[in-house]
């Protein structure tokens, strides 16, 4: 009776944390409990990542890295890659190796130059930084989208695994919308890999072959470039060792942000069509919906079918109608600066110019707090090593923000 009755109440704590909530009409606070402080500007900023010396590492979406201090001081990082630089696509992440105080290594996500547009790259460079310069060396490519193509929405995020033995990579639908339910192509998939951006064993296809040629493109049917698109998905363009086994879940739009909780849980963010932005509990195997349900619908207006007529499909824990479209996903693990945000996620709004703060139970629930309205299309931000917030805002010339308590 005892077992049975544990049962139910794990069974109805599972069902409470899937419910899914629209914050979309959340209203801001009336106040800001922080300070924020313009430290410096760049062209496009997109992401930034700490280093161990209290220096960071700021991208620019169309192609420079730089290595900056908390003053504002700046040196550009030298030998990184040409990009794709067009509409949504360029220069997008930089993360520090999980084994940096051994290799100083950094991993970097862009959109890579191809014959028909760009494609999605993974690489790993060692960073040889001192006082007054940056350089990558060993520079390696270590995972392509292929084919490559047109479309924005690459995703580019990567989360380091908590025992920092794999990432995952974030790929996005690059406004296709039909391979994110196809099992042969990367598009609308979050990757397993290992650190060297191979398959990662223990993922649900691990080992399987999949198709020797794909579409070179679909045509977009949910934005503007579905106007003069021309359709070619008749033309396949052969790939070479394509495999299903780097999938770790499906069916994503744009997974601007991927991140680990305290509780070893990985969740994303991503931008809906028009309307349903989402925020999932991203698990092993599992299919998120796209193009097939949405909380939004198409631009042209047309209704996608409700995540509530497909069971089968996985749900997002919180979505936003309208949207606020999301810049980023971090956890906040401070306990001195912002002690009572500790455990906290923050998650960026573009469209609503908001920080917002999101508290989460570890059983796979997710709850709203306060929405900040801080005055700027927010694409990134992250915890300082002093627990204090640092935020890049998406405009040219974009603001370097240091947020700090009141």
């Amino acid at each position: 009776m005892k077992l049975a009755k544990a049962a139910a109440v794990a069974s109805l704590a599972a069902v409470m944390a899937q419910a899914q909530v629209n914050v979309g009409e959340q209203k801001p606070e009336a106040s800001l409990p922080f300070s924020m402080t313009t430290v410096a500007t760049f062209n496009l900023p997109w992401r930034l990542a700490f280093l161990p010396d209290g220096r960071m590492l700021v991208t620019e979406k169309p192609g420079p890295v730089w290595l900056v201090t908390q003053k504002g001081e700046k040196i550009q990082v030298t030998n990184t890659p040409a990009v794709y630089f067009q509409g949504q696509s360029g220069m997008h992440g930089v993360f520090v190796s999980p084994k940096y105080a051994t290799d100083h290594s950094i991993y970097l996500t862009y959109a890579e130059p191809g014959e028909y547009g760009g494609g999605l790259a993974l690489a790993r460079a060692k960073l040889n930084a001192t006082a007054t310069s940056a350089a990558l060396e060993n520079y390696e490519v270590l995972w392509h989208q292929m084919p490559k193509g047109k479309g924005g929405q690459e995703g580019a995020a990567v989360a380091f695994s908590p025992d920092g033995k794999y990432l995952f990579l974030a790929v996005g639908d690059r406004q296709r919308m039909t391979p994110a339910q196809d099992p042969d192509q990367p598009e609308g998939k979050v990757l397993r890999l290992t650190l060297d951006g191979k398959p990662a064993p223990g993922n649900p296809n691990f080992g399987k072959t999949g198709a020797s040629t794909i579409p070179l493109i679909d045509p977009p049917r949910d934005t503007e470039l579905a106007k003069t698109a021309k359709v070619v998905s008749s033309y396949t363009f052969p790939v070479a060792n394509l495999t299903p086994a780097e999938t770790w879940a499906s069916g994503f739009r744009t997974p601007y942000g991927l991140a680990f909780s305290a509780s070893g849980e990985l969740w994303e963010v991503e931008h809906g069509p028009a309307g349903g932005d989402e925020l999932n509990l991203v698990e092993k195997g599992k299919n998120y919906g796209w193009p097939l349900v949405s909380y939004g619908n198409n631009y042209n207006g047309t209704p996608i079918p409700k995540p509530d007529t497909r069971p089968d499909l996985a749900k997002p824990a919180i979505y936003w109608v309208p949207v606020i479209a999301p810049g980023n996903l971090m956890f906040y693990s401070g306990t001195k600066t912002f002690p009572q945000w500790n455990g906290s996620g923050f998650v960026s709004g573009l469209a609503t110019k908001s920080l917002n703060r999101f508290t989460f139970d570890g059983h796979g629930g997710a709850k709203a707090a306060e929405r900040w309205d801080v005055g700027h299309r927010i694409r990134d931000v992250e915890e300082g090593p002093d627990g204090s917030l640092w935020m890049v805002e998406d405009a040219n010339p974009g603001a370097l923000i240091h947020v700090t308590p009141k």
